[in-house]
């Protein structure tokens, strides 16, 4: 177990006026409210896990506010600190809640100027993150990311999301079963999956703030 996970009642949470807030702490969730909507939806058990019905990840309802600290960097696993790391089973998506582990293929993930890294359930997940990043993670900045990666969906091994090459439009539903972004090395490789699954290929610099709002209205959570 690193330091940082050992001492994760020290990180700062986010402040969700208002809202029911479930505080995720090294991947600990603690069930803070909303015991009625629990019983209505039977969505999330336990600790606010979210379940799985026939392969569909539930976000939470609008009003609760999810925390997904970063994940410390751990010295001892020998990577370099801006190299792309496996998912942890407990880190969750900080723009939408779910658990990244549960789908690498759509996986991404962003290291921070300290080594953290935060896990995010999609490429369309990455691009809001970055979006607006203080907003999902607050006192950090975006020019102080390290690195980006994004899961290239033909081979399932990470790529620089800088350079990533998207399909959007196609039949391939993401974990929020929406059309998410899916990633690929290589324009050639997203070609062949547009031309199987339907769609357009966009490198990542065409991803727009338009598109990312039309595409990302149902996937994000509150956050105050």
């Amino acid at each position: 177990m690193s330091p940082g996970r050992q001492h994760a009642a020290s990180r700062p949470a986010v402040a969700c006026p208002q809202r029911r807030q479930w505080l995720l702490v090294g991947g600990v969730a603690a069930l803070a409210g909303g015991a009625g909507w629990l019983a209505r939806r039977g969505a999330w058990a336990g600790l606010g896990h979210a379940t799985e019905r026939q392969g569909v990840h539930e976000a939470p309802p609008a009003d609760v506010c999810i925390v997904a600290p970063p994940e410390p960097y751990d010295p001892r696993s020998g990577r370099p600190p801006r190299a792309a790391r496996p998912v942890p089973a407990q880190a969750r998506c900080p723009v939408c809640g779910m658990f990244p582990a549960r789908n690498l293929r759509w996986a991404a993930q962003v290291i921070h100027g300290d080594g953290a890294a935060h896990f995010l359930d999609s490429p369309l997940s990455l691009h809001l993150f970055l979006q607006d990043l203080p907003r999902y993670s607050p006192g950090r900045r975006r020019a102080d990311l390290q690195a980006q990666w994004v899961t290239d969906f033909e081979r399932g091994v990470w790529t620089d999301a800088a350079s990533a090459f998207h399909v959007h439009g196609s039949d391939a539903l993401g974990p929020m079963r929406a059309g998410n972004l899916p990633a690929f090395a290589s324009p050639a490789a997203a070609r062949r999956f547009a031309d199987a699954r339907g769609g357009r290929v966009l490198a990542a610099a065409d991803i727009t703030a338009g598109l990312l709002q039309q595409l990302g209205v149902a996937g994000r959570h509150a956050h105050g």
